[in-house]
């Protein structure tokens, strides 16, 4: 309530949030306290935006521009965006649009050929890659840090011309209908399991529809063979929670154990910490 309070005292018109406080606002249900008839702008970045409490927001403030932002801070924070122009599904994930003004993206498969944006008629989407950034906005390097700046900063595999560097985000995407950049999750994030290679950012998307779970996380038990789903909110029966990821997700991306937690952890810029909970919650039991 104070945040909203604050916000209509100061007539604030514009907010650039981590979607983790725009869920704040979304599970508490705080627009039923107080209305924000100043904003006009929400934007967001820095990691997945849930669908289910961006809808949220826009039932209760339906006059406002959203835009998703997307950029790792090697790209000077911010490389492509998408401004919200049409409805989504609780369980539909949000777009990353297109480059900004100035950039340029592209996307590489594991064998360092182009993505094309050509759909797949079954899943709706291209195939995936790797987003590669590239232009004047694109930071040199690590300070310090020569190996580093080797491995991310590369010459570009599309230009044999000059030399030209590129950025490697290391986040899979993929192209959806509209020519829109979809992302996936971290390369890091994908695994194999029962035989199949698996992006543990799908589950979590089908996961955003599920009622009564205000934040959530997909980890992956390496020693154990599990992937473990993390959440905070209500708690729900673990027949309930596999019977509303068996209706949105193929068998071999269903969870193998749940977990609660009273409260998520959150590292220093405000995203889940993800390595925390490996450490806690992935150790072969």
């Amino acid at each position: 309530m104070k945040l909203m309070e604050f916000m209509n005292t100061y007539r604030i018109n514009t907010i650039y949030w981590v979607p983790s406080a725009l869920q704040i606002v979304a599970n508490y249900k705080l627009f039923q306290y107080a209305q924000l008839p100043e904003l006009k702008k929400v934007l967001f970045a820095g990691e997945v935006m849930p669908t289910k409490p961006l809808n949220y927001w826009i039932q209760n403030l339906p006059d406002a521009m959203y835009a998703n932002l997307f950029g790792p801070t090697e790209t000077t924070d911010i490389c492509t965006y998408y401004v919200v122009d049409r409805v989504f599904a609780d369980d539909e994930p949000l777009p990353m649009g297109h480059a900004c003004n100035n950039c340029d993206v592209f996307v590489l498969d594991e064998n360092g050929r182009e993505v094309s944006p050509e759909i797949d008629p079954e899943t709706g989407f291209s195939r995936e890659g790797e987003l590669y950034a590239r232009g004047s906005f694109v930071a040199l390097g690590y300070f310090g840090n020569a190996e580093k700046t080797r491995e991310a900063f590369v010459q570009n595999p599309l230009n044999p011309y000059y030399p030209e560097l590129v950025y490697k985000t290391g986040d899979l995407v993929k192209y959806n209908r509209y020519g829109e950049l979809v992302y996936v999750c971290r390369k890091d994030y994908q695994i194999k399991h029962m035989g199949y290679r698996i992006e543990l950012g799908e589950i979590e998307a089908a996961a955003g529809a599920i009622d009564g779970i205000r934040s959530y996380a997909c980890i992956y038990d390496d020693a154990a063979d599990k992937i473990v789903f993390i959440y905070e909110g209500r708690k729900k029966d673990e027949t309930e929670l596999l019977k509303a990821f068996q209706e949105r997700v193929p068998h071999y991306m269903e969870p193998n154990r749940f977990v609660r937690v009273t409260s998520m952890p959150h590292n220093a810029n405000g995203k889940i910490d993800r390595k925390r909970l490996k450490a806690e919650y992935a150790q072969g039991k």
